[in-house]
């Protein structure tokens, strides 16, 4: 794989993702010429990653850069890139990469269109927007997109995120908004469900809720990944009635915010259990239906 030149590097902005990635690019052996930062949060995240870059707007970091890093927020991206081509910052030859998960290179097309190579590089991981997010690029994988025929550009973003540490998995760009789709779901919503967990626990007046549930939770995920549905254990997937019945019923008691997800959920357990081979389809039959009525879980 061709390694890029070292470049002169612009980060645009100096959020939890565009301070680490730009430490990233710098750890590599490129240079961060100039990044752009507003809020305090910004400003003492690019002191901590950035030492000594000057902060300037965001066209004149632009001006600046081999390499444009646009680490901003999905919906900005469009708004931003018609900034920079009405203010001429733009230029031939320059790679210009965002790292939203949502887009691939199509909404770079401006910078296409001023001559730059467009390029996404979507980090599969959370940031804290601190040191130790750099050793974690370390086991985190980047999604890649550039433009279909250009191998040379599919070349240049796999070299790029190597060089931060990470592994590279080409996306194509017909497949990005589904990719996106699943990431969210995975861990945006693991989230919700573990928060969800831990507040049940405390309303249950057990303490220390998250202690008690990290091991479980590790051992679930860690299942299911080398598993998959053959992992699967629990009322749903064994079809025990009755104990469902219970759990609609004292959710909807106690959190009746969260019954309906319970709800949801384990719906698409059952679904998957049984299209595995685990749950028999009569079972499955009996739960879809329990779950589907509106008037399990209500006080008569």
């Amino acid at each position: 794989m061709n390694r890029p030149a070292r470049l002169a590097v612009g980060v645009v902005s100096t959020g939890r993702v565009g301070s680490v990635l730009g430490a990233a690019l710098a750890r590599a052996g490129h240079t961060v010429v100039a990044a752009s930062g507003l809020s305090a949060a910004s400003v003492a995240r690019a002191e901590r990653l950035l030492p000594d870059v000057p902060l300037l707007p965001p066209d004149e970091v632009v001006r600046r850069a081999d390499l444009v890093l646009l680490a901003l927020p999905d919906d900005a991206l469009a708004g931003m890139l018609r900034g920079l081509v009405a203010t001429e910052s733009l230029r031939a030859g320059q790679i210009v990469v965002h790292t939203s998960g949502a887009h691939g290179v199509d909404v770079l097309a401006p910078a296409a269109e001023a001559g730059a190579l467009p390029l996404a590089l979507h980090p599969v991981m959370t940031f804290t927007g601190r040191a130790e997010d750099l050793e974690r690029l370390a086991t985190a994988s980047i999604g890649v997109t550039a433009t279909a025929e250009d191998e040379a550009a599919w070349n240049v973003g796999e070299a790029l995120a190597v060089e931060m540490g990470a592994e590279p998995v080409r996306i194509p760009e017909e497949s990005r908004a589904l990719y996106h789709a699943a990431l969210a779901h995975g861990s945006n919503h693991l989230m919700t469900l573990v928060a969800d967990c831990t507040e049940l626990l405390r309303k249950a007046g057990i303490g220390q809720a998250e202690r008690l549930v990290a091991p479980l939770l590790s051992a679930a995920l860690d299942n299911v990944l080398r598993h998959g549905d053959r992992a699967f254990t629990g009322p749903v997937a064994r079809g025990d009635l009755g104990t469902v019945r219970k759990h609609l019923a004292v959710l909807t008691e106690a959190s009746p915010e969260i019954a309906p997800a319970y709800r949801a959920l384990a719906r698409r357990t059952a679904e998957r259990s049984r299209a595995a081979g685990q749950l028999d389809p009569a079972a499955a039959t009996e739960l879809t239906e329990l779950l589907d009525d509106p008037a399990e879980g209500q006080n008569p």
